[in-house]
C-alpha cells in the first residue's frame, strides 16, 4: 500500500478532519507508543499502520 492510498482510506473511513487528527495525535501501543505519522516516519509500512487502526476502531473487514 502506498502512502497516498493510506491517506485516501483514512479520509474515506474517518472523514478528512478526523483522519488528520488521528494520524497526528492518536498514540497506539500497537505502534510502539507512536502516532500513525510517527510510525510511518519510523519505517512502518502504510498497510501495517492501516491494519492497526482498523483493529483499534473495529473497521469491518470489507472496508479494510
Amino acid at each position: 500500500m502506498r502512502h497516498t492510498v493510506f491517506r485516501s482510506r483514512m479520509v474515506e473511513e474517518f472523514g478528512r478532519i478526523r483522519a488528520d487528527t488521528l494520524v497526528q495525535d492518536l498514540v497506539l501501543s500497537s505502534l510502539g507508543e507512536r502516532t500513525p505519522n510517527q510510525a510511518l516516519e519510523a519505517g512502518w509500512e502504510p498497510k501495517q499502520v492501516w491494519r492497526v487502526l482498523c483493529d483499534a476502531f473495529e473497521v469491518p473487514a470489507e472496508r479494510r
